[in-house]
Formats: C-alpha cells, structure tokens, sequence
C-alpha cells in the first residue's frame, strides 16, 4: 500500500470513537449525528466502497475510567465492551433506515442481537455490499478500541484506516490548549511513536505499521468530510508507514 490517495479505496475500516457519536450531547447518542454518518457510510457504500466500522463506547462508558474509580479494571473493559456493542446496534439502526444492509459482528458472543466475529464471513458480508459494524473490540480487557480497528483493519485486508475524530489532524501539540500548535499533513508511524504525538495508542499504531495499513485521521464533524476521503481528498494527516 502507498502513501498516497489518488484512487479512491475499495475497503476500509472506519474507526468511530463513541463520543463521535454524541454530537453536541454531554452523553448518549445524538440522532442527527449518528443519522449524518449513517447517510455518509450509505453513500460510500452506494458508490461500491465496501465498509466495515469499529465503534467505541467511551459515550455511555469507558472501562479505563472505571477502573482508576477503583473498580476492577477486567471487569471495567467488559462494560465498556458490552457499550460498544450498544452503539453498533445504534449504527446498525441507523444505517438500516438509509436502505443499506448491516451487519453487526461482536468478539463476545451475544446471539440475540448481532453474530459473532468470524473474519472469513465478514469479509463475505462486505463483498456482498454489506456494512459490517465490529463490537466488543478484541473481545479482550486492557485493549483499547483502537487497537481493534487496527487489528480488524489488517483481518480484512482493507486499504485504510480511517479514524474519526473531533480534530482535523494531528498537531505537534494540542490545538485546544495551544494557539499555535502546527498540524502535520502527513507523518510516519515511527514518527508518531517517537514524538508521542497521542495520535492512537502504541499497541494499534505498531500493528499498523508493521502490517503496512495506512491511517488517516481527520475530522467527522465537518459534514462530507468522510466521502472526501475515501474520494482520495487530502484531509485531515495521513499517517503511513514511510
């Protein structure tokens, strides 16, 4: 895979943070926002882009804060598990009433509501022009959603990763607390762990590396912005292997 995004990609893995999901809501899921992604993820996918999708749940919970509340940290990352599979659902919905079939894949089993993650169906499902939405992360505790998309990313063989991000990019330091903070329009991953620059967590940025699955990071509050991309745009800071 390349650097560059002059054509645009046929699979990719979208990661979406829960609080994504919250809009201008302090909690929960807000309907225009998770409705706009939805009509964005339809509209790739329309255009014959196959997508599959990594959810957070740090918008109802996150297993991490639990913990540093004195909660055993195990049994935290399974309720913050257990909320990602609540908003794939959210998304299964969503996506649903757009006309396009999903399906949600978990790493816990929970045969009520969604089937559990088998890569070679997924990847069926995605041929087939299905959305695929994976919950549950790795099914595992002390990893981070992140690394979940960047491990189902490399599953699947897509052709990037995209993660979604209040942000237009990644900064040398923090635009909200630094005025003049610069935005790299592209950096390598050995870059990204060198300088430390948060743009995910170590674990996903080497599995990505290591496995030549570019990312892009850029901002899924700017409407269009998700089409642009996988248009071959130059948004947001591209983060590649070098």
């Amino acid at each position: 895979m390349t650097e560059t995004t002059g054509q645009p990609y046929k699979r990719i893995l979208l990661k979406l943070s829960g609080e994504a999901l919250m809009g201008d809501s302090d909690y929960g899921i807000e309907p225009a926002m998770i409705e706009r992604v939805a009509k964005e993820v339809v509209e790739l996918a329309d255009m014959g882009v196959q997508v599959a999708m990594v959810v957070g749940g740090g918008n109802i919970f996150r297993g991490a804060g639990l913990a540093q509340g004195g909660m055993d940290r195990v049994t935290g990352d399974h309720m913050g598990m257990l909320a990602t599979v609540i908003n794939a659902l959210a998304l299964q919905d969503a996506v649903e009433r757009q006309g396009r079939q999903v399906r949600v894949m978990s790493a816990l089993s929970i045969h009520q509501v969604c089937e559990d993650y088998i890569r070679r169906r997924a990847i069926r499902h995605l041929e087939k022009g299905r959305v695929v939405v994976f919950a549950a992360g790795t099914g595992n505790p002390y990893f981070t959603t992140d690394s979940a998309a960047s491990l189902r990313g490399i599953e699947i063989k897509a052709d990037v990763l995209l993660k979604a991000t209040k942000v237009d990019g990644v900064y040398n330091a923090d635009p909200v607390k630094v005025a003049n903070a610069t935005r790299y329009d592209k950096v390598t991953f050995d870059e990204a762990l060198e300088k430390k620059l948060g743009v995910m967590d170590a674990t996903a940025i080497v599995m990505c590396r290591d496995n030549d699955l570019p990312l892009r990071i850029f901002n899924i509050y700017d409407p269009g912005n998700l089409v642009r991309v996988v248009k071959g745009e130059d948004i947001g800071t591209l983060v590649y292997r070098g």
